[in-house]
């Protein structure tokens, strides 16, 4: 196995281990009971079984074509408090997982691994299909495309949730970028940029990431005007540059967008979700 693969199929590994401790540790804690008390149908909590139970054989796919190398679970800590904040953090967790494969296929030259990978990704673009359609009510999909994450946008968003790894692990080459917040973002209106590092004022735009599609929107007075005809699931990063948003013009986020539109194209919830 070449080094490059090594490195992404183990960065693959690191959020199928917390998306399994996640499914796991909330299905230790929620009864069917409590699902049904929260509104959800009366089979959503064994579906969630199912989920958990493919999370949990992705770790034990990738784990065994690591071998040795493997990267082993952390101890990591998920802020839902219910069942219901449970399921919209499914939603964005299994969201991440898509963007994550698909951001990271280029880098795997094995086109075994890279079909493996691919495999993996189909499944988790049905859970978030699934969470968001059956359980949270918005739409299965946020058009044509998804979007494609770099590893260190992916590990920003990871990071958070973990709080401690065996010292032996294999260090993977990413680091975070500081958090980007948005204050009340809404399609077509300007919202307000809450910087969480002073280091990250140096920004002169805010790129959203809608499918394929990069839109960098200039910042001015400290706010920004969000891309009026988004939706879904929306990523936005703050950049030094006008046009291009990569590992050395961004400078915070990503933040985790929502704009969900019912079936008449109509926007029912916009939000910040991290």
């Amino acid at each position: 196995m070449l080094p490059l693969d090594v490195t992404v199929l183990n960065y693959a590994l690191t959020l199928e281990h917390l998306e399994n401790a996640f499914y796991h540790g909330a299905l230790e804690k929620f009864s069917e009971q409590a699902f049904v008390d929260a509104g959800m149908p009366g089979f959503a909590r064994r579906r969630f079984e199912q989920v958990a139970a493919h999370e949990a054989t992705h770790v034990k796919f990738l784990s065994t074509a690591l071998g040795d190398k493997a990267t082993q679970p952390c101890t990591y800590n998920f802020p839902y408090t219910d069942v219901r904040s449970f399921a919209a953090l499914s939603q964005i967790l299994e969201g991440v997982g898509v963007s994550t494969y698909t951001g990271a296929a280029q880098f795997i030259s094995n086109k075994e691994y890279l079909t493996a990978a691919a495999s993996i990704l189909a499944t988790e673009a049905r859970h978030e299909s699934w969470v968001s359609s059956a359980i949270n009510r918005f739409a299965g999909w946020s058009g044509a495309f998804d979007v494609p994450l770099g590893l260190n946008e992916v590990f920003t968003l990871a990071a958070p949730f973990i709080t401690e790894c065996p010292t032996t692990n294999p260090v993977l080459p990413v680091h975070p970028f500081p958090k980007l917040v948005l204050h009340s973002p809404s399609p077509g209106q300007p919202t307000h940029i809450v910087w969480a590092d002073n280091d990250a004022r140096g920004a002169t735009h805010i790129a959203f990431y809608t499918g394929l599609n990069v839109i960098p929107v200039p910042i001015q007075d400290g706010s920004v005007v969000v891309p009026a005809d988004v939706d879904g699931t929306v990523y936005a990063v703050a950049i030094t540059s006008d046009s291009d948003a990569n590992d050395s013009t961004i400078v915070a986020g990503p933040a985790i967008l929502l704009f969900e539109r019912n079936s008449n194209n109509v926007l029912i919830e916009s939000s910040q979700a991290n």
